[in-house]
């Protein structure tokens, strides 16, 4: 039998919680009423911050847990899951693996789970994914949106304190606005201010357009002997992270040529043009709507893998530019690479998609 003080032996909500707001909590609460386990699954894991990712995995989690008293925390499994922008089936096994984990056998019968979502869309569309559980939709919190506090918490240096001692206790619990006081001012804080500010003067300069931009622009993915070409970021936004050679097209150019130029010119790879253009493998075009701080931006990546060789390409440094280096793959973590440029190497190379080690 099931338990009789719930209808489910599992609910499960998917969310990225950047920052969890009261909306989430009414469906968390209303999972905790109606299942035996509630697991949050926390999207965007092992990311690097960003206007669209401030806060770890760990901030958010101690953010969560700072709004349920001991017994409701007994209840609620609060775990990382790593995106996987480009392959909805790696995503999907994801879910389904840390699902299974956690909720495990009862009595020697299969568990009864649900999808838990704050509005219809949402839960039919993660429904589409997981036909294999029930679906529970729970009323839209109007007025509260996840980006539009991001925004006013990074205007400027103060929006913060200023947001979270007036209008903060509409949208943020208690627990959640202690945890921002204690961000802000952070060095963290500080970058994301002035990555705002670019932003806002980035989208002033479109402001008169007939309809938003679409930017188009390319992306090197060059292999060789198990490392991959970088460039480390020395401006915002994303300064000193990890990136991908690449950068805009000329009005004139084709795709390819684009992507050697900007090896050639902000790189200097000293490997032939004949010999990178006989070392292509695959391209592809990465257009996740969300994946660039500009806004809409396609990325057309290109993928190189060099013959092995003892001896890597030499990189000459270019004044004024990134700082290119070569790094093994078995370096490579998400949160170290700018934008989606992890999961473009992952595209091509196959890399696990597996952090739960980390």
């Amino acid at each position: 039998m099931y338990d009789t003080d719930h209808d489910f032996d599992c609910l499960v909500f998917i969310g990225r919680f950047q920052p969890p707001h009261l909306g989430h909590l009414a469906v968390i609460n209303e999972a905790l009423r109606h299942a035996r386990q509630v697991i949050v699954l926390v999207g965007s894991a092992w990311q690097a911050r960003s206007l669209r990712n401030p806060w770890r995995f760990d901030e958010r989690q101690a953010q969560l847990r700072s709004c349920f008293d001991e017994e409701e925390n007994a209840r609620l499994e609060i775990v990382p899951l790593l995106d996987a922008l480009y392959n909805n089936d790696v995503w999907v096994r994801d879910v389904q693996r840390k699902v299974r984990d956690i909720a495990g056998h009862h009595h020697a019968r299969l568990p009864r789970i649900g999808l838990i979502g704050a509005s219809r869309g949402q839960s039919s569309y993660y429904l589409s994914l997981f036909p294999q559980w029930e679906s529970v939709s729970v009323p839209l919190v109007d007025g509260i949106s996840a980006s539009q506090i991001r925004e006013r918490l990074f205007r400027s240096s103060s929006s913060m304190e200023d947001y979270l001692s007036t209008g903060a206790t509409h949208d943020l619990p208690p627990g959640v606005c202690d945890a921002l006081r204690n961000f802000a001012g952070s060095d963290a804080h500080l970058q994301l201010v002035e990555e705002q500010r670019l932003l806002d003067q980035y989208r002033q300069a479109w402001a008169n357009a007939p309809y938003p931009p679409i930017f188009v622009t390319v992306n090197a993915v060059v292999v060789q002997s198990g490392h991959v070409l970088l460039v480390r970021r020395t401006a915002a936004p994303g300064k000193g992270l990890l990136a991908l050679p690449g950068g805009f097209v000329n009005p004139h150019e084709r795709l390819l040529d684009a992507c050697l130029r900007e090896l050639r010119e902000r790189v200097r790879l000293k490997v032939p043009e004949p010999v990178l253009k006989g070392s292509l493998r695959g391209q592809r075009l990465f257009d996740e709507p969300h994946r660039s701080w500009r806004g809409r931006t396609l990325a057309e990546a290109f993928y190189f893998a060099l013959r092995p060789d003892q001896q890597l390409p030499q990189l000459k440094p270019v004044k004024g530019g990134d700082h290119a280096r070569w790094v093994p793959l078995a370096e490579l973590e998400p949160d170290s690479l700018f934008e989606d440029h992890f999961f473009i190497i992952q595209n091509f190379l196959g890399l696990p998609a597996d952090f739960s080690g980390i």
